[in-house]
């Protein structure tokens, strides 16, 4: 077996370990508090951190480390190979026993993912993309959908402005993550968001979109770049190839609105 499909499938093993001990503890009652205001983290987001470092750092021990729940090191910008990670993606879906969550984890060479893990136990979904070979779902092969017109495009939400009346919403999941591997699925064609967020939140998901045939760029259209000093992307577009100009378009003026604003 070549070195790079040993260490994809290195990656996707642990990834279903940290997948397992989160659903061991799923619909318990666990220790949380507020990192911030309504943002939070709880005892099995700080256990899954420490198995996946354990873990990957043991695959690739000179690899850079960027976590969700890890004080940031930026000994990783001299790092060529970064594991970008979210232990889990969702925590608001995991503490009210909801299932859309996930574990992600990417490996990020040079700027750029090059593996990509999803990890949703209680959906019983294992996503797997590794950079030129595919993107797959429990196995199976990924492959984005082939709309063209924008209008009747599905978007994950719970609510659509008047203005994207014209599109048509589907099932959200709480984890971005897991929205974006729905463009990957077919399952939508398109998400979008205007704000600045976190490179572990969408590192593996956008291998797994690019990877299905999907097209993942920034808010504004532009190329998304990983291992940044800040760690921060501003939004994520994510659709299926022949509405993702379409989107960037009709989009636009909200997104360059939202980048002007004041971010505290």
């Amino acid at each position: 077996m070549p070195v790079a499909d040993t260490l994809a499938s290195a990656v996707s093993a642990i990834a279903a370990e940290a997948g397992r001990l989160a659903l061991a503890r799923y619909g318990q009652d666990v220790r949380k508090w507020e990192k911030s205001p309504n943002n939070f983290v709880c005892e099995v987001d700080l256990a899954i951190d420490e198995l996946l470092r354990a873990r990957l750092s043991a695959l690739l021990p000179d690899a850079g480390w960027l976590s969700e729940e890890t004080a940031d090191d930026l000994a990783r910008l001299s790092a060529s190979r970064v594991w970008v990670v979210d232990p889990i993606d969702g925590t608001r879906d995991f503490l009210r026993h909801r299932p859309g969550w996930a574990i992600s984890v990417a490996l990020v060479e040079n700027g750029q993912p090059v593996i990509g893990v999803l990890d949703a136990p209680v959906r019983g979904e294992h996503w797997l993309a590794e950079r030129g070979k595919g993107a797959t779902r429990n196995g199976i092969p990924l492959i984005a959908s082939d709309r063209i017109e924008l209008t009747g495009a599905r978007v994950p939400a719970d609510d659509l402005p008047r203005i994207d009346r014209h599109l048509t919403m589907v099932d959200k999941p709480n984890s971005i993550a897991l929205r974006m591997a729905m463009v990957a699925s077919a399952e939508a064609d398109l998400l979008a968001t205007f704000r600045w967020g976190n490179e572990w939140d969408i590192a593996a998901a956008t291998l797994i979109a690019r990877e299905a045939g999907a097209k993942v760029t920034d808010a504004l259209g532009k190329k998304l770049r990983f291992n940044t000093p800040a760690g921060e992307a501003f939004g994520v577009l994510t659709a299926a190839p022949g509405i993702h100009q379409a989107a960037a378009d009709h989009l636009r003026d909200r997104a360059v609105e939202a980048l002007g604003r004041p971010r505290f």
